[in-house]
């Protein structure tokens, strides 16, 4: 009898540690996207695809702002067209944004230098997540990152402002390519074309629903 209910308690304990841990993984909801904008990306010249990234501009406008000027930009001395990926570290992250050295060392954003953390609301709680880089507190330039895996412990400390919506594969491509000293790739990878795209408006139920009739 000790043993059916030395089981019992048991079980019970399981089914609520697995319960508690599908609460947890229950993820919140992303913002809506106010802006999308592409990276057009070649390795050594030759092209692996195209990154589409949704960006938060109701939670974080200035940041969200930054990415979008240089984005846009036609000047590869001030954005990112012809800059690179200067950085990949598998099962964490892909750096790029540094249209300047092209090393981690520049980078500036379009308020002129350095510009604050503006908050830290969004999380690295998910995988494809595009956050600024940093050199401290209070430090964002123009590069920035996008991980590949969940990344908690930048929480704070670094600011999310979108996330890839296409090219999934085009990133865990990047994520795998071999990298010598400083986690550089051996091989270029350019962002050759980027710019901005339409969002698409939600629909609404209600209107889903006459469509259906």
């Amino acid at each position: 009898m000790k043993l059916i209910t030395s089981l019992l308690v048991v079980l019970s304990c399981v089914v609520f540690y697995a319960q508690w841990v599908k609460a947890e993984a229950v993820l919140p909801e992303n913002p809506p996207f106010t802006n999308k904008v592409y990276f057009d990306v070649t390795e050594d010249d030759k092209p692996i695809g195209r990154i589409t990234i949704g960006l938060f501009g109701t939670v974080v406008p200035k940041t969200v702002e930054n990415f979008r000027q240089l984005a846009i930009s036609e000047d590869s001395d001030f954005g990112y067209v012809n800059s690179i990926f200067h950085r990949i570290i598998p099962k964490f992250m892909l750096q790029g944004g540094d249209f300047e050295t092209g090393k981690g060392y520049g980078g500036k954003s379009i308020y002129g230098g350095k510009f604050e953390d503006e908050n830290f609301t969004l999380k690295h709680d998910r995988p494809y997540r595009l956050s600024m880089a940093n050199a401290g507190k209070n430090t964002n330039g123009s590069q920035f990152f996008i991980t590949t895996v969940v990344t908690s412990w930048l929480n704070n400390a670094h600011v999310v402002f979108g996330e890839v919506v296409d090219g999934f594969d085009v990133v865990d491509y990047m994520e795998k390519v071999k990298t010598s000293r400083g986690d550089a790739p051996v091989k270029t990878l350019k962002i050759v074309a980027c710019g901005e795209l339409e969002v698409e408006a939600p629909v609404e139920a209600e209107e889903v629903a006459k469509d259906e009739l």
